[in-house]
């Protein structure tokens, strides 16, 4: 990949998180992308290799990951593709346990002889690495499910629609801004597609088809006269869909404030250009926020972000133990709250699970990366913080007896750990629209769209910005608003949530590029939310200077 076109990816991900070259493969044709290149009974074969190869070494455990890692990734600008990038990542990677220790090699060679090798490099890591273990590895046990298949379902894979047909309907969402006032358009689609094959000593052998998309595009808008510009990003979100998600359909959108149209299922690219070329020219003439206190309504493709970083992030348990600190930090919600039983996270009506199974999201799979099957449980319950993210060698710490199944590596030539599953708030369980609750506040501000943010080493003290946002007056909405940004700590924001819509206007929010680790490593996931109403919270206007 050229370095101007990895500047391009790396660009659009969370937080602007510089990606691993090598995660991305090697270059490949559009028809290879379709070619079945390993079958699952040569895999088994492999797998066998490894298994018996570490026994035979010494190990008292071991499991092996060959995967297939398969992207496409379409550039547009104006009138122009920009980039077609195809790419093929094709290796095996090794954990095995000696003497109570990890031990990983990871090969490109995945041949007989290859996997043997690599077996041999692994068990030669863990025993140097055993001279300085103090505690042996503690493995949660696991069910061996034999030879299980899982698969995303799809109405329609992604890399079987004609490449022209995906660069028609992006130069169409371009042409269509353009027409509508922007002067410049920008837009992307991601295409992701992993197969994994896993297996391990304690007798399970998995094949998942695991596929996700992520249309996208930034429009933005010059005045001449003035010299001032506005952008505003895509209302859509990354799904772990087919192409299906590209094919609007209208019981899937929800009006919004200012002619928005949101989106759940499916996706109408074209129409929400047209939008945002149209939002981007009334932003050039909207008002400053005034800072001060108000009422919040915040849209799930905007809250899902805030629920990433002040409760999916501190929930992780290697954070919690101080064991991931190096990136981003660890976390203030302690084990001793986590015990307690009474530490209230948020107000009685909010309810966050993590869940690995919830379809169309993008960390749904059958079984995490480590042949755990996957699942959904309960991390903040009617306000109460009562779970964590913990995978097997991590479920003794806090007596569990099994794994939650939320163990995930980027790549065949990265290690598995923990990462973060889908988080997500329930919805509200009665009846309740985005309408009536703008009706209900007199002096607020609805928020859409995801923005830039920050937030502190122990995910407690934060602000975060939008897409676009609109000021509400006495139950309408009086017009946009420039320069908003809000600040808070995570305890406080969500004591502070007041209101949340009912099922009928739950959606997803999500990101391709989770960054974790180090090295650092990317995952995939999702953050569903109705909208939501957080009162009394502090706004403050990043366009002016002190």
């Amino acid at each position: 990949m050229k370095r101007r076109d990895f500047v391009q990816l790396t660009g659009l991900g969370l937080g602007g998180l510089m990606l691993p070259l090598d995660m991305f493969g090697n270059p490949v044709s559009v028809e290879a992308l379709l070619e079945n290149t390993f079958d699952p009974n040569q895999k088994k074969k492999l797998a066998d290799v490894v298994l018996n190869t570490a026994k035979s070494k010494g190990a008292t455990y071991a499991d092996v990951r060959i995967g297939r890692y398969l992207n496409q990734f379409i550039s547009t600008r104006e009138n122009k593709v920009q980039n077609l990038t195809n790419t093929e990542s094709f290796g095996v990677g090794i954990r095995v346990i000696v003497n109570g220790t990890w031990g990983f090699a990871s090969s490109n060679l995945v041949t007989e002889d290859g996997v043997k090798k690599a077996t041999e490099r692994a068990v030669e890591v863990a025993r140097a690495n055993s001279k300085f273990q103090k505690e042996p590895v503690k493995l949660a046990g696991v069910q061996s499910y034999g030879e299980v298949n899982w698969k995303t379902p799809l109405q329609k894979n992604s890399f079987e629609v004609p490449v022209k047909e995906k660069v028609d309907l992006l130069l169409q969402a371009n042409a269509e801004a353009l027409k509508n006032g922007a002067s410049f358009v920008n837009s992307n689609l991601f295409q992701i597609n992993e197969q994994k094959y896993f297996a391990s000593t304690e007798g399970s052998y998995i094949d998942q088809d695991v596929h996700r998309i992520w249309p996208t595009f930034t429009v933005s808008v010059i005045d001449r006269a003035s010299g001032k510009f506005k952008t505003r990003d895509a209302m859509s979100a990354p799904m772990g869909l087919g192409y299906e998600y590209m094919i609007p359909k209208a019981e899937d959108k929800l009006p919004g404030p200012s002619g928005m149209v949101l989106y759940r299922n499916t996706y109408d690219i074209v129409e929400d250009a047209i939008i945002a070329a149209k939002q981007a020219k009334e932003m050039i003439a909207a008002k400053s926020v005034e800072p001060g206190k108000y009422d919040l309504v915040l849209e799930p493709n905007h809250l899902g972000l805030t629920i990433h970083e002040s409760v999916g992030h501190p929930l992780e348990l290697d954070r919690i133990l101080g064991y991931e600190a190096n990136y981003a930090g660890t976390s203030f919600a302690t084990l001793d709250k986590l015990q307690s039983g009474n530490f209230k996270y948020g107000s009685p009506i909010v309810n966050i699970v993590a869940d690995k199974i919830q379809p169309g999201s993008l960390g749904a799979v059958g079984y995490d990366d480590e042949g755990v099957k996957c699942k959904k449980w309960d991390l903040i319950k009617d306000g109460i913080f009562v779970g964590v993210q913990a995978i097997r060698d991590q479920a003794h710490i806090i007596g569990l007896k099994e794994s939650h199944g939320c163990c995930y590596s980027q790549s065949w030539n990265n290690v598995q750990f923990q990462r973060m599953p889908n988080v997500s708030l329930q919805p509200g369980k009665e009846p309740y629209s985005s309408e009536q609750m703008i009706k209900d506040v007199e002096k607020g501000i609805y928020i859409a769209g995801r923005g830039s943010f920050s937030i502190d080493q122990q995910r407690y003290n934060f602000q975060f910005g939008g897409t676009a946002f609109f000021e509400i007056k006495n139950g309408k909405i009086a017009g946009m608003l420039n320069d908003v940004a809000y600040q808070s700590n995570t305890q406080e924001f969500w004591n502070n949530c007041v209101k949340i819509c009912d099922e009928k206007d739950y959606r997803l929010f999500g990101s391709f590029f989770d960054g974790k680790g180090q090295p650092s490593q990317v995952s995939a996931v999702s953050h569903g939310s109705s909208t939501a109403r957080f009162n009394g919270v502090n706004v403050i206007n990043t366009g002016r200077t002190i």
